[in-house]
């Protein structure tokens, strides 16, 4: 399923963030290498960026694991933090396209306004396609672009491994 695409791409990058920030040896490289997957114009992340960027994505890793109705509190939250101003941005050859914090904000400030931004968009549009990984000790941030909304993992691997365990708990006890 396809979504807004300033939305879908900046909720992505929220989950990423979200996944990321769970990590305690994540710095600057992977806060870079998440970026550049999802083609944001950042080129660099300082030690001091990063640790900002990812203390945001433990707030986002909330929204996530927080219920539909507890979503829209969460994300207007982050919308305040991040000082969102939308306006119409044309760069790098690119057409005409919504941006939710000016071309001369800082990176931070640039990451916070585009996953606050890309998080709303998602909460008012099909605020049941995010979630958190049910596979216990797992807690992967995903955003379900799946046809009939049903996902429950963060990926195929840890839907596979459910369903393992659960099927030689039921040999088990058989």
């Amino acid at each position: 399923m396809h979504f807004n695409p300033y939305g879908g791409s900046g909720a992505q990058v929220a989950a990423d963030l979200a996944t990321l920030s769970l990590r305690p040896d994540a710095g600057a490289a992977e806060v870079l290498a998440i970026a550049r997957t999802h083609s944001m114009s950042l080129t660099e992340v300082t030690d001091d960026e990063a640790v900002r960027i990812l203390a945001w994505g433990r707030r986002l890793w909330q929204v996530f694991g927080a219920r539909p109705a507890e979503r829209v509190d969460l994300v207007n939250d982050l919308l305040t933090t991040a000082a969102c101003r939308p306006y119409i941005s044309r760069h790098d050859g690119k057409p005409p396209h919504l941006h939710y914090s000016s071309e001369a904000a800082g990176r931070v400030e640039r990451v916070y306004g585009y996953t606050a931004g890309g998080l709303a968009h998602l909460v008012c549009e099909e605020p049941d396609r995010l979630g958190l990984c049910a596979r216990e000790g797992c807690g992967v941030a995903y955003v379900d672009t799946s046809r009939n909304g049903r996902r429950r993992y963060c990926s195929t691997r840890c839907g596979t491994r459910v369903a393992v365990a659960e099927h030689r708990a039921r040999q088990v006890s058989a």
